[in-house]
């Protein structure tokens, strides 16, 4: 076991990065946390700039080892989780991005991925990848930024240019530009990554225009990455773990074994079920992705994506400003017996699982005169549930298939799974257990967790799992025909946002 007795943990999100220290039974130490700028340069467009994330990401490290009262001596190593799917394309001498990061949520690649799709392309991109052709996924992004930056094509040809997600951009900058390098997990979510060979495959490389030489070496998400540079924290510290944060959650829910599901909260709203060794081909438009991979060993998983959850709550903020504070929704929900036959549809940037249509946009149907801001606020939260229960809906059938069971509740994390109302209404929703962990910042822990087995902080994944605690658990109570009702109008409201007669 390593003497230094705390892991630092960097979870780097769609809006803030965060820093989390914590000790040797999973419990946070200390935190820092910073939101930092969004841009929206053009309809559907999201950018980030990296050298915010850069900038917050230092301060942060710093800030939650001064609130622990710890310094760097007692850190034994780090862990980097992230939002998956942002594309960084920097400089590999300096450092300096080419570009904004383009965000996981940009649909600027669309019309792209369409004329993919009408050439015949999907069946090779999934049966590779596990993945549907879309704007989503890191690929079109990359070939965007080498097709608009003067010289970014030919200068990415000679190798002077890095791609990578946010978590490689910051292991560049940590390391101080030694290192190169991803894990499986986000390398995964790339579109140009076989999860069977675990390797860049040339075909789909040619496909999308990406010189090979741009592309970071893939590692176990447990694995030696490189160490800091001494001046970042007073001395030399391991990064000994990285994981893409839907995956990171899933390990620091303990999503160990089979038919295990979890689902996170966040800006996106995102469920993983465990499927083992076996990757399961689904055939109800959810991905096929890699969990983890320890030892050389990939655990795969089915996925469900959601764009928009959190999102949502922040638009009802800075959008409507019908509330201050996003806690302000769970006694607003409370406030009124219902919705009032109000459904929010929060197709602000398409719709993703398991849809996968670009060209939805969000709308808010059944609004009356005695409509207000608290039925509005609701219709917010319930459809997150109810887009929780599509992506169940179609994860169990997937799995079924290959007649296994899974588990008798749903784990969730992410900040909205602090509201007890949205998790009663879960609960309700999916008429399945909801269980939420003490440690609720699961993506950071899981992050903690794959750095701290390899640096020796923690024994094993049965530790890990052995230290999981149930903070309380939310048991569904609604009458099957209500259940039945409301699920009726979602679908219904669904349909029209996406113009189907």
């Amino acid at each position: 076991m390593s003497e230094a007795g705390h892991v630092l943990a960097i979870d780097q999100g769609t809006t803030s990065t965060r820093a989390i220290v914590f000790d040797r039974r999973g419990v946070p130490a200390g935190m820092a946390r910073r939101e930092f700028a969004q841009h929206y340069p053009a309809d559907g467009w999201v950018e980030h700039d990296p050298e915010d994330i850069w900038r917050d990401t230092v301060a942060v490290m710093r800030g939650a080892v001064a609130e622990a009262g710890l310094s760097a001596s007692d850190i034994a190593a780090i862990g980097i989780t992230n939002q998956r799917e942002t594309t960084v394309v920097w400089d590999r001498r300096t450092g300096e991005p080419v570009h904004r990061a383009i965000v996981w949520q940009d649909r600027r690649t669309s019309d792209l991925c369409r004329k993919l799709v009408e050439e015949g392309c999907g069946p090779l991109v999934r049966r590779k990848t596990g993945l549907l052709i879309d704007s989503y996924f890191s690929a079109t992004k990359i070939a965007w930024i080498l097709d608009h930056v003067p010289g970014a094509r030919e200068r990415a040809e000679r190798g002077e240019l890095c791609f990578g997600t946010i978590d490689s951009f910051l292991l560049h900058r940590l390391t101080g530009g030694r290192v190169h390098a991803t894990d499986a997990t986000n390398a995964s979510r790339s579109m140009v990554f076989d999860i069977h060979r675990q390797d860049w495959d040339d075909e789909l490389l040619a496909l999308f225009r990406i010189p090979r030489a741009m592309m970071p070496e893939v590692l176990d998400s447990s694995a030696e990455f490189g160490a800091t540079e001494p001046d970042l924290l007073g001395r030399a510290i391991p990064i000994t773990g990285i994981a893409g944060d839907q995956q990171a959650a899933t390990f620091g829910q303990a999503c160990f074994e089979p038919g295990m599901v979890k689902s996170t909260y966040g800006t996106g709203c995102f469920a993983l079920l465990n499927t083992g060794d076996t990757p399961v081909e689904s055939r109800s438009n959810m991905l096929t992705t890699v969990a983890y991979r320890l030892d050389g060993r990939t655990t795969y998983a089915l996925e469900g994506s959601i764009f928009i959850a959190g999102a949502a709550i922040k638009w009802l903020r800075d959008g409507l400003g019908i509330i201050t504070h996003a806690s302000q929704t769970d006694d607003m929900a409370t406030r009124v017996p219902d919705s009032h036959g109000v459904y929010l549809v929060p197709a602000f940037v398409g719709l993703g699982a398991p849809h996968w249509d670009p060209e939805a946009r969000a709308a808010i149907f059944g609004l009356t005169l005695d409509a207000g801001p608290a039925h509005i606020a609701r219709a917010a939260l319930e459809a997150v549930a109810f887009q929780t229960r599509d992506l169940r809906d179609a994860m169990v059938s997937d799995w079924s298939a290959s007649h296994m069971a899974t588990s008798d509740a749903l784990r969730v994390d992410g900040g909205m799974a602090a509201n007890d109302w949205l998790c009663q209404f879960l609960a309700d929703v999916l008429d399945l257990p909801v269980e939420r962990p003490a440690v609720i910042e699961t993506t950071a822990l899981g992050a903690a967790g794959l750095a701290g087995l390899k640096a020796g902080v923690y024994r094993d994944q049965a530790a890990l799992a052995g230290a999981w605690r149930c903070d309380r658990r939310f048991e569904p109570r609604m009458d099957a025909a209500k259940r039945v009702r409301l699920y009726d109008g979602w679908l219904d409201a669904v349909r029209r946002v996406r113009r189907e007669r």
